[in-house]
Formats: C-alpha cells, structure tokens, sequence
C-alpha cells in the first residue's frame, strides 16, 4: 500500500540528472576539474572538496561547477576514486624508499661454548 502511494505520487516527475545529457555535464566537468587538479599539482592546496580531497584555489571554479552538474553521491565516489587512484600511484612511484634490504639478513647459527 505505501509502495503505491509512493508510485502515484512520482510518476510524473523526471530525474533529470540521470538523463544522458546530465551525465555527460556532470563527466566534463568532473574532467575539468581534475585536469585543473594535475595541472595545478605543483601549487600548495588550500581549498577541502568531500572525503578529505584538498585542492588549490586555483581550481575553485571548476570545482563549484564539477558540484553544480554532479550529484552529490556522485561528486563523493569520483573523488574517493581519485584519492584511491592518486595514493595507489604515490606508491608505484615512490618504490626506492618503500623498498626492502637488497641483502637478507645471514641466519644466525648457534654455536655452543667449547668445554675446557
């Protein structure tokens, strides 16, 4: 009964953010925004996006638009997915200083005091 109140109520209503050309705003401007991030990547951050993602001012415009044209659940995926993919190729990179020893340590064999 409250599943068809519910159906009679929204039947009309159209989700225009799942529509296809919403989608393709919400991508191109989440591109933008992104582009404007490994562009800017050298410049201190100061601005915090959702989940943590900090960015630089310089890139506040694209961002307003990037949340403008995008859902919020969305925003918050695609920039848990960015923070996932940037910290997964931090650590490809850094690989000379998470390396382990070149050498392996020589095991230790006990030797027992000689009886005089």
């Amino acid at each position: 009964m409250a599943l068809e109140t519910y159906a009679s109520g929204k039947r009309d209503e159209v989700h225009t953010d799942v529509l296809f050309q919403a989608r393709q705003a919400c991508y191109k401007a989440r591109d933008a925004f992104y582009s404007c991030l490994e562009n800017h990547s050298d410049k201190k951050p100061t601005d915090i996006g959702s989940v943590g993602l900090l960015y630089p001012t310089e890139c506040k415009r694209s961002r307003e638009e990037y949340v403008k044209n995008c859902r919020v659940s969305w925003v918050k995926h695609f920039d848990r997915q960015y923070c996932k993919t940037k910290r997964a190729q931090r650590l490809l990179d850094d690989k000379e200083t998470r390396r382990g020893p070149l050498l392996l340590p020589q095991p230790y064999t006990f030797k027992p005091p000689t009886s005089a």
